[in-house]
């Protein structure tokens, strides 16, 4: 016990420390009392501030942890009837450094010293805010150091847990339990746990828990490993319950067997560039469809209108709720000549743009001011041709699909789905698809809603053979699989569109140029009143029986062009589904 030693690597002012050394006072203690009734001789404490070691990047922080582990000594003695050093009370505690944990000034690698396990809360901080947030050059650096190691687009947070690994790995320490935002079990966060599931053992760990931060409440997972040969990390458990095996995604197979690690899973060729996030804005490229709609019959020197840059635009919550009948100026990739001849499109940005892509960080967004920050040109390849496709929100409750017309750009919040079919959309809109999106998604906010990405959730899911999204829909009208989930999908689909969109209490109302969808609009303010209510998240909520039959009646389909039963388990439909992607992916 007395040359036990704890390190946390972001101790901050020194709580999980203080914790530590009570736990190994009190594990010390209770052999002390069990020594005394074996009739041994009572012995002093041994385990004391020097039991603990922390790296704190914060000079005020680490002075206070230091401050904070005597407290605990000091009450901890008086509280257990021992007495106290008073010469002096307080001693330098030079184990607590002030300094980066992950990256030296001079750019190399931070070293850690040897303890038996490592404990910690390390920063939360996404990768889109570390440059903002840590400086460029700093998060250049950091990437470049840890390449290979850490994937570019990983949150701060899962550099302690490599580093962690790697002490591990060099048995400079025996086990790690850090936190980590619960965004570390998807994407490219969970790429540190799959170096340390591959080698090592996740041996306890809880998935998903509230917790609060800086006064906000956030999600987050909890994290134990060791090395695989650690033989006391043999009893593992998952949010409190014994398992066979923890996964990388945490995840489970249980005692009995049961359980699918989607961990494994691969990229399908015939899955690919057919879904798209849609682009960012960078910058005030929004206007308001009355906005917008003058515009539309303004006319320009060239002759051309300014349909060719002004289109309907869709977000995440116009999807989920009702329309924000929002347009979005997209000169695509003209020229600033070219843009420039659209004159009220262009002053509005020229107006509202320009100023802050001047500040932008970015060479190129600064220079190409009157561009969306990112042009999408997958996208609008994709569906270029497309008289309607799908989209889906990257983060919602539920997972949905809706139709959109061709002439929709999609904001960045939504994922498109470039395909016209109604089986398609059946397909991905079936309970299958969905409960492979929530095992391959990550999870975002307090709300812990899943978020749909085209690359780990699209890309993986192996369609039904012969209905693979590289197929154009004309290569499988007639097969009776594809047209028992098209009749099922479309079947869906109206059903939804009527509750959303009564004909009592709305009318279509041409829009003012040629080519884009009618308008929906309330036929009365009593009706705009009524209609508010009706958006297809409270609809999902509600899950009236004729919502929850039509889908029951799409499952069916979609499970028998699987060849599977109407009535198969989620479980044993995602072990089916995973087997379908290794097979097909290697």
């Amino acid at each position: 016990m007395e040359n036990f030693r704890v390190l946390d690597p972001a101790c901050g002012s020194g709580n999980f420390l203080y914790l530590s050394l009570l736990g190994l006072k009190d594990l010390e203690h209770s052999v002390i009392m069990e020594a005394e009734e074996l009739g041994l001789e009572r012995f002093f404490p041994a385990v004391g501030p020097q039991s603990v070691m922390g790296i704190e990047i914060n000079l005020y922080a680490a002075e206070l942890a230091r401050v904070t582990i005597w407290i605990g000594q000091i009450q901890w003695m008086l509280r257990h009837g021992w007495g106290l050093s008073k010469d002096p009370i307080l001693k330098p505690l030079d184990q607590i450094s002030c300094r980066d944990a992950i990256l030296n000034p001079d750019g190399t690698e931070a070293e850690w010293p040897a303890a038996d396990c490592i404990v910690g809360n390390p920063p939360f901080l996404g990768s889109q805010k570390m440059i903002s947030e840590l400086d460029e050059d700093y998060v250049t650096a950091l990437r470049d150091r840890y390449n290979g190691r850490v994937p570019g687009g990983a949150d701060l947070v899962t550099y302690w847990f490599d580093k962690a690994w790697k002490q591990i790995e060099a048995k400079k320490s025996r086990r790690a339990g850090l936190v980590a935002t619960n965004s570390i079990r998807g994407g490219q966060n969970r790429k540190v746990l799959d170096a340390i599931s591959a080698h090592g053992r996740i041996f306890e760990a809880w998935s998903d828990e509230p917790w609060i931060l800086e006064g906000a409440a956030v999600r987050v997972s909890i994290v134990c490993f060791s090395d695989a040969a650690d033989a006391a990390s043999g009893n593992l458990k998952l949010d409190g319950q014994c398992v066979a095996e923890v996964y990388p995604d945490l995840t489970s197979r249980s005692v009995t067997g049961d359980g699918v690690n989607l961990t494994r899973l691969g990229r399908l060729d015939e899955n690919r560039n057919i879904c798209f996030q849609g682009p960012v804005k960078v910058g005030s490229f929004n206007v308001p469809g009355d906005l917008a709609r003058t515009w539309l019959l303004s006319p320009n020197p060239h002759g051309r209108p300014n349909s060719d840059v002004v289109r309907p635009w869709r977000n995440g919550r116009d999807l989920t709720h009702r329309g924000s009948d929002k347009w979005i100026i997209d000169f695509g990739s003209l020229s600033l000549e070219g843009a420039e001849l659209y004159e009220a499109p262009f002053k509005h940005v020229l107006e509202r743009v320009k100023p802050k892509r001047d500040a932008n960080r970015e060479k190129s967004r600064r220079d190409k001011w009157w561009l969306l920050g990112r042009s999408a040109e997958d996208l609008r390849t994709g569906i270029a041709a497309l008289p309607r496709f799908l989209l889906t929100p990257r983060v919602a409750k539920y997972r949905l699909f809706v139709w959109v017309s061709g002439v929709v750009l999609p904001d960045s919040a939504v994922v498109a789905v470039a395909k016209q079919d109604d089986t398609c959309f059946g397909i991905l809109q079936s309970r299958f698809h969905e409960a492979w999106a929530l095992r391959t998604c990550t999870w975002l906010g307090v709300g812990n809603d899943p978020r749909y990405t085209p690359s780990t959730t699209f890309e993986t899911f192996p369609f039904p053979c012969g209905l693979t999204p590289n197929m154009s829909a004309e290569q499988y009208t007639s097969e009776p699989r594809a047209v028992a989930i098209a009749e099922a999908g479309k079947r869906l689909n109206e059903l939804r569109e009527n509750w959303l969109n009564p004909t009592e209490l709305v009318r279509a109302e041409p829009e003012v140029v040629p080519g884009c969808p009618d308008r929906i609009v309330p036929v009365n303010e009593k009706a705009a009143q009524e209609l508010k209510k009706r958006t297809l998240t409270n609809l999902y909520n509600e899950r009236p029986s004729w919502l929850a039959y039509a889908h029951q009646q799409l499952d069916e389909a979609v499970a028998a062009a699987y060849g599977w039963p109407a009535d198969i388990s989620e479980e044993e439909a995602l072990k089916k589904l995973l087997e379908l992607n290794l097979s097909r992916s290697a």
